[in-house]
Protein backbone atom coordinates (compact mmCIF):
# COMPACT_ATOMS: atom_id res chain seq x y z
CA UNK A 1 0.00 0.00 0.00
CA UNK A 2 1.13 3.52 -0.77
CA UNK A 3 0.26 6.88 0.78
CA UNK A 4 1.03 10.54 0.09
CA UNK A 5 1.39 13.30 2.64
CA UNK A 6 1.28 16.78 1.13
CA UNK A 7 3.49 18.16 3.86
CA UNK A 8 3.05 21.85 2.99
CA UNK A 9 1.29 24.25 0.66
CA UNK A 10 4.39 26.44 0.57
CA UNK A 11 6.21 26.34 -2.77
CA UNK A 12 8.85 28.25 -4.71
CA UNK A 13 6.89 27.78 -7.94
CA UNK A 14 3.32 28.67 -8.96
CA UNK A 15 2.42 25.98 -11.49
CA UNK A 16 -0.63 26.45 -13.67
CA UNK A 17 -1.80 22.88 -13.00
CA UNK A 18 -1.12 22.61 -9.24
CA UNK A 19 -3.79 20.49 -7.57
CA UNK A 20 -2.80 21.82 -4.14
CA UNK A 21 -2.87 25.49 -5.18
CA UNK A 22 0.56 25.87 -3.65
CA UNK A 23 2.40 29.17 -3.49
CA UNK A 24 4.28 31.51 -1.18
CA UNK A 25 1.91 31.28 1.79
CA UNK A 26 2.17 28.76 4.64
CA UNK A 27 -1.07 27.04 5.61
CA UNK A 28 -1.66 28.16 9.24
CA UNK A 29 -3.20 24.75 9.98
CA UNK A 30 -0.24 22.80 8.59
CA UNK A 31 0.75 19.78 10.67
CA UNK A 32 3.57 20.49 13.11
CA UNK A 33 6.66 18.33 13.36
CA UNK A 34 5.23 16.46 16.36
CA UNK A 35 1.94 15.87 14.58
CA UNK A 36 3.81 14.75 11.49
CA UNK A 37 5.89 12.23 13.40
CA UNK A 38 2.73 10.83 15.01
CA UNK A 39 1.07 10.62 11.60
CA UNK A 40 4.01 8.71 10.12
CA UNK A 41 3.89 6.21 12.98
CA UNK A 42 0.16 5.77 12.36
CA UNK A 43 0.76 5.22 8.65
CA UNK A 44 3.14 2.36 9.43
CA UNK A 45 0.69 0.96 12.00
CA UNK A 46 -2.06 0.93 9.36
CA UNK A 47 0.04 -1.35 7.16
CA UNK A 48 1.31 1.06 4.53
CA UNK A 49 4.69 0.31 2.96
CA UNK A 50 5.51 3.38 0.86
CA UNK A 51 5.26 7.01 2.03
CA UNK A 52 5.47 9.86 -0.47
CA UNK A 53 6.36 13.21 1.07
CA UNK A 54 5.30 15.99 -1.28
CA UNK A 55 3.73 19.43 -1.16
CA UNK A 56 3.81 22.18 -2.26
CA UNK A 57 7.56 21.85 -2.13
CA UNK A 58 8.55 19.50 0.73
CA UNK A 59 12.13 20.79 0.79
CA UNK A 60 10.75 24.07 2.12
CA UNK A 61 9.86 22.31 5.38
CA UNK A 62 12.87 22.67 7.72
CA UNK A 63 12.02 19.34 9.37
CA UNK A 64 11.87 17.30 6.16
CA UNK A 65 15.02 15.30 6.98
CA UNK A 66 13.65 14.45 10.42
CA UNK A 67 10.38 13.26 8.88
CA UNK A 68 12.23 11.09 6.36
CA UNK A 69 14.43 9.59 9.05
CA UNK A 70 11.42 8.77 11.20
CA UNK A 71 9.63 7.16 8.28
CA UNK A 72 12.59 4.94 7.58
CA UNK A 73 12.83 4.14 11.29
CA UNK A 74 9.29 2.77 11.43
CA UNK A 75 9.88 0.59 8.37
CA UNK A 76 8.50 2.72 5.55
CA UNK A 77 10.05 3.20 2.13
CA UNK A 78 10.14 7.00 1.99
CA UNK A 79 10.21 8.85 -1.31
CA UNK A 80 10.05 12.56 -2.07
CA UNK A 81 7.93 14.39 -4.65
CA UNK A 82 9.66 17.68 -5.50
CA UNK A 83 10.28 20.16 -8.30
CA UNK A 84 14.00 19.53 -7.73
CA UNK A 85 15.04 23.18 -7.85
CA UNK A 86 16.40 23.15 -4.28
CA UNK A 87 18.39 19.91 -4.63
CA UNK A 88 22.01 20.96 -4.36
CA UNK A 89 24.63 18.25 -3.97
CA UNK A 90 24.55 18.81 -0.19
CA UNK A 91 20.75 18.50 -0.09
CA UNK A 92 20.88 15.30 -2.16
CA UNK A 93 23.44 13.86 0.23
CA UNK A 94 21.36 14.80 3.29
CA UNK A 95 18.26 13.23 1.73
CA UNK A 96 20.14 10.00 1.13
CA UNK A 97 21.62 9.98 4.63
CA UNK A 98 18.19 10.61 6.17
CA UNK A 99 16.88 7.53 4.38
CA UNK A 100 15.08 8.73 1.26
CA UNK A 101 14.81 5.75 -1.08
CA UNK A 102 14.02 7.75 -4.22
CA UNK A 103 13.18 11.27 -5.37
CA UNK A 104 10.50 12.11 -7.93
CA UNK A 105 11.36 15.32 -9.78
CA UNK A 106 8.86 17.18 -11.96
CA UNK A 107 9.76 17.99 -15.56
CA UNK A 108 6.90 18.83 -17.89
CA UNK A 109 8.46 19.50 -21.29
CA UNK A 110 11.58 18.83 -23.33
CA UNK A 111 11.61 22.55 -24.17
CA UNK A 112 12.96 24.53 -21.18
CA UNK A 113 10.96 27.61 -22.15
CA UNK A 114 7.67 25.70 -22.19
CA UNK A 115 8.45 24.09 -18.84
CA UNK A 116 9.35 27.44 -17.27
CA UNK A 117 6.14 29.04 -18.54
CA UNK A 118 4.07 26.24 -17.06
CA UNK A 119 5.95 26.48 -13.76
CA UNK A 120 5.95 30.31 -13.81
CA UNK A 121 9.62 30.37 -12.88
CA UNK A 122 12.53 31.43 -15.07
CA UNK A 123 15.33 28.88 -15.11
CA UNK A 124 13.14 26.16 -13.58
CA UNK A 125 14.01 23.53 -16.21
CA UNK A 126 17.76 23.94 -15.82
CA UNK A 127 17.49 23.97 -12.02
CA UNK A 128 15.40 20.78 -11.96
CA UNK A 129 17.82 18.98 -14.30
CA UNK A 130 20.71 20.16 -12.10
CA UNK A 131 18.87 18.67 -9.11
CA UNK A 132 18.71 15.35 -10.95
CA UNK A 133 22.43 15.51 -11.64
CA UNK A 134 23.11 16.12 -7.96
CA UNK A 135 21.02 13.09 -7.01
CA UNK A 136 23.00 11.03 -9.47
CA UNK A 137 26.30 12.28 -8.03
CA UNK A 138 25.50 11.00 -4.55
CA UNK A 139 23.80 7.79 -5.66
CA UNK A 140 20.26 8.81 -4.77
CA UNK A 141 17.84 7.24 -7.30
CA UNK A 142 15.38 9.61 -8.95
CA UNK A 143 12.50 9.44 -11.39
CA UNK A 144 10.87 12.08 -13.56
CA UNK A 145 7.24 13.15 -13.13
CA UNK A 146 5.42 14.75 -16.06
CA UNK A 147 1.89 16.14 -16.06
CA UNK A 148 0.39 15.68 -19.52
CA UNK A 149 -2.08 17.94 -21.34
CA UNK A 150 -2.48 19.05 -24.94
CA UNK A 151 0.58 21.29 -24.38
CA UNK A 152 3.05 18.43 -24.18
CA UNK A 153 1.22 15.30 -25.36
CA UNK A 154 3.24 15.14 -28.57
CA UNK A 155 6.60 15.00 -26.79
CA UNK A 156 5.85 12.55 -23.96
CA UNK A 157 7.89 9.66 -25.37
CA UNK A 158 10.71 12.11 -26.11
CA UNK A 159 10.51 12.99 -22.42
CA UNK A 160 11.04 9.30 -21.70
CA UNK A 161 14.17 9.32 -23.86
CA UNK A 162 15.37 12.37 -21.93
CA UNK A 163 14.69 10.57 -18.65
CA UNK A 164 16.87 7.68 -19.84
CA UNK A 165 19.64 10.07 -20.89
CA UNK A 166 19.55 11.84 -17.52
CA UNK A 167 19.84 8.57 -15.60
CA UNK A 168 16.32 8.42 -14.18
CA UNK A 169 15.01 5.17 -12.75
CA UNK A 170 11.50 5.82 -14.07
CA UNK A 171 9.17 8.17 -15.88
CA UNK A 172 5.73 8.62 -14.32
CA UNK A 173 3.19 10.41 -16.50
CA UNK A 174 0.28 12.13 -14.72
CA UNK A 175 -2.86 12.71 -16.79
CA UNK A 176 -4.40 16.02 -15.77
CA UNK A 177 -7.42 15.89 -13.46
CA UNK A 178 -9.13 19.30 -13.06
CA UNK A 179 -8.43 20.00 -9.40
CA UNK A 180 -7.03 23.12 -7.75
CA UNK A 181 -5.50 25.42 -10.36
CA UNK A 182 -5.84 22.55 -12.81
CA UNK A 183 -9.49 23.55 -13.18
CA UNK A 184 -8.34 26.67 -14.99
CA UNK A 185 -6.77 24.61 -17.79
CA UNK A 186 -9.43 21.89 -17.96
CA UNK A 187 -9.92 22.58 -21.67
CA UNK A 188 -6.35 21.36 -22.26
CA UNK A 189 -6.90 17.93 -20.73
CA UNK A 190 -6.84 15.04 -23.18
CA UNK A 191 -10.18 13.65 -24.32
CA UNK A 192 -11.00 9.99 -24.88
CA UNK A 193 -9.37 9.24 -28.24
CA UNK A 194 -6.14 11.16 -27.54
CA UNK A 195 -6.09 9.75 -24.00
CA UNK A 196 -6.28 6.20 -25.39
CA UNK A 197 -3.68 6.83 -28.10
CA UNK A 198 -1.19 8.26 -25.64
CA UNK A 199 -1.60 5.34 -23.25
CA UNK A 200 -0.88 3.00 -26.16
CA UNK A 201 2.21 5.00 -27.12
CA UNK A 202 3.51 4.95 -23.55
CA UNK A 203 3.04 1.20 -23.24
CA UNK A 204 4.69 0.55 -26.59
CA UNK A 205 7.56 2.76 -25.43
CA UNK A 206 7.88 0.53 -22.38
CA UNK A 207 8.96 -2.27 -24.73
CA UNK A 208 11.91 -0.10 -25.83
CA UNK A 209 13.27 1.18 -22.51
CA UNK A 210 14.43 -0.47 -19.33
CA UNK A 211 13.21 2.22 -16.95
CA UNK A 212 9.68 1.97 -15.55
CA UNK A 213 6.94 3.95 -17.30
CA UNK A 214 3.83 4.51 -15.19
CA UNK A 215 0.70 6.32 -16.36
CA UNK A 216 -1.09 7.87 -13.37
CA UNK A 217 -4.71 9.02 -13.15
CA UNK A 218 -5.22 6.93 -16.30
CA UNK A 219 -6.22 3.49 -14.97
CA UNK A 220 -7.10 2.21 -18.44
CA UNK A 221 -3.38 1.54 -18.90
CA UNK A 222 -3.97 -1.79 -17.16
CA UNK A 223 -6.50 -2.90 -19.78
CA UNK A 224 -4.26 -1.80 -22.65
CA UNK A 225 -1.19 -3.47 -21.12
CA UNK A 226 -3.12 -6.72 -20.72
CA UNK A 227 -4.35 -6.53 -24.31
CA UNK A 228 -0.81 -5.95 -25.61
CA UNK A 229 0.76 -8.58 -23.36
CA UNK A 230 2.95 -6.06 -21.56
CA UNK A 231 3.64 -7.21 -17.98
CA UNK A 232 2.86 -4.75 -15.18
CA UNK A 233 3.79 -5.01 -11.52
CA UNK A 234 0.53 -3.30 -10.56
CA UNK A 235 -2.74 -5.03 -9.73
CA UNK A 236 -5.21 -2.20 -10.40
CA UNK A 237 -5.23 1.18 -12.10
CA UNK A 238 -7.11 3.40 -9.62
CA UNK A 239 -6.17 2.73 -5.99
CA UNK A 240 -8.05 5.64 -4.38
CA UNK A 241 -9.33 4.63 -0.97
CA UNK A 242 -8.42 0.98 -1.49
CA UNK A 243 -4.62 0.82 -1.36
CA UNK A 244 -3.87 4.55 -1.48
CA UNK A 245 -4.91 7.85 0.06
CA UNK A 246 -3.49 11.30 0.78
CA UNK A 247 -3.14 13.56 3.80
CA UNK A 248 -3.22 17.24 2.84
CA UNK A 249 -1.29 19.95 4.75
CA UNK A 250 -3.99 20.67 7.35
CA UNK A 251 -4.34 16.98 8.26
CA UNK A 252 -7.47 16.15 6.24
CA UNK A 253 -7.48 12.66 4.70
CA UNK A 254 -8.71 12.29 1.10
CA UNK A 255 -8.99 9.25 -1.21
CA UNK A 256 -6.44 10.84 -3.55
CA UNK A 257 -4.96 14.31 -4.19
CA UNK A 258 -7.43 14.95 -7.01
CA UNK A 259 -10.61 13.85 -5.20
CA UNK A 260 -11.21 16.71 -2.73
CA UNK A 261 -13.46 14.99 -0.19
CA UNK A 262 -12.28 14.83 3.42
CA UNK A 263 -13.03 11.63 5.32
CA UNK A 264 -11.51 12.85 8.60
CA UNK A 265 -8.61 14.79 10.08
CA UNK A 266 -5.58 13.21 11.75
CA UNK A 267 -5.52 15.98 14.38
CA UNK A 268 -8.87 14.70 15.63
CA UNK A 269 -8.82 10.97 14.81
CA UNK A 270 -5.81 8.64 14.59
CA UNK A 271 -4.99 7.85 10.98
CA UNK A 272 -5.36 4.03 11.34
CA UNK A 273 -8.94 4.56 12.54
CA UNK A 274 -9.77 6.81 9.59
CA UNK A 275 -8.25 4.33 7.15
CA UNK A 276 -10.16 1.41 8.67
CA UNK A 277 -13.54 2.98 9.36
CA UNK A 278 -14.20 5.63 6.69
CA UNK A 279 -17.59 5.03 5.07
CA UNK A 280 -16.34 6.55 1.80
CA UNK A 281 -13.30 4.28 1.77
CA UNK A 282 -15.53 1.26 2.38
CA UNK A 283 -17.69 2.31 -0.56
CA UNK A 284 -14.65 2.58 -2.82
CA UNK A 285 -13.41 -0.81 -1.65
CA UNK A 286 -16.75 -2.42 -2.51
CA UNK A 287 -16.11 -1.27 -6.11
CA UNK A 288 -19.82 -1.00 -6.94
CA UNK A 289 -19.30 1.42 -9.79
CA UNK A 290 -22.01 3.03 -11.88
CA UNK A 291 -22.64 3.39 -15.60
CA UNK A 292 -20.26 1.71 -18.02
CA UNK A 293 -17.62 1.23 -15.33
CA UNK A 294 -20.12 -0.83 -13.34
CA UNK A 295 -20.70 -3.27 -16.19
CA UNK A 296 -17.14 -3.33 -17.53
CA UNK A 297 -15.24 -6.60 -17.63
CA UNK A 298 -12.04 -4.69 -16.76
CA UNK A 299 -13.39 -3.05 -13.59
CA UNK A 300 -11.26 -5.28 -11.38
CA UNK A 301 -7.97 -4.17 -12.99
CA UNK A 302 -8.92 -0.63 -13.99
CA UNK A 303 -11.68 0.85 -11.84
CA UNK A 304 -11.85 4.10 -13.80
CA UNK A 305 -10.41 7.32 -12.40
CA UNK A 306 -12.61 8.12 -9.40
CA UNK A 307 -11.38 11.72 -9.27
CA UNK A 308 -12.18 12.36 -12.92
CA UNK A 309 -15.58 10.71 -12.46
CA UNK A 310 -16.21 13.02 -9.49
CA UNK A 311 -15.35 16.17 -11.44
CA UNK A 312 -17.29 15.42 -14.61
CA UNK A 313 -20.41 14.07 -12.86
CA UNK A 314 -20.80 17.01 -10.46
CA UNK A 315 -19.68 15.09 -7.43
CA UNK A 316 -20.44 11.38 -7.91
CA UNK A 317 -17.14 9.59 -7.31
CA UNK A 318 -18.72 6.23 -8.19
CA UNK A 319 -19.83 7.42 -11.65
CA UNK A 320 -18.37 6.09 -14.88
CA UNK A 321 -14.98 7.28 -16.14
CA UNK A 322 -15.72 9.90 -18.83
CA UNK A 323 -12.55 9.50 -20.93
CA UNK A 324 -12.77 5.81 -21.78
CA UNK A 325 -13.53 4.37 -25.22
CA UNK A 326 -13.77 0.74 -24.16
CA UNK A 327 -17.09 -1.01 -24.83
CA UNK A 328 -16.88 -4.73 -24.02
CA UNK A 329 -19.99 -5.54 -26.08
CA UNK A 330 -18.83 -3.72 -29.20
CA UNK A 331 -16.51 -5.19 -31.80
CA UNK A 332 -15.00 -2.00 -33.20
CA UNK A 333 -11.26 -1.76 -32.69
CA UNK A 334 -10.02 0.81 -30.20
CA UNK A 335 -7.41 3.36 -31.21
CA UNK A 336 -4.99 1.65 -28.80
CA UNK A 337 -5.14 -1.70 -30.56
Amino acid sequence: MIISWNTTRLCNQFCVHCYRQAGDAVDPDELTTAQGLELISGIAEAGFKILILSGGEPLMRPDIYQLIEHGRGVGLRVVLGTNGVLITEEVARRLKEAGAARVGISLDHIDPKMHDEWRRMDGAWEASVAGMANCRKVGLPFQIHTTVTERNEACITEMTDLAVDLGAAGHHIFFLVPTGRGKDIEAESLRAADYERLLARILEKQREVEIELKPTCAPQFMRIAKKKGIPMRYTKGCLAGTAYCVIIPNGDVQPCPYLPISVGNVKETPFPVIWRDSVLFKELRANELKGRCGSCDCADICGGCRARAYYYSDGDYMAEEPWCLYRPSEKEALVSE
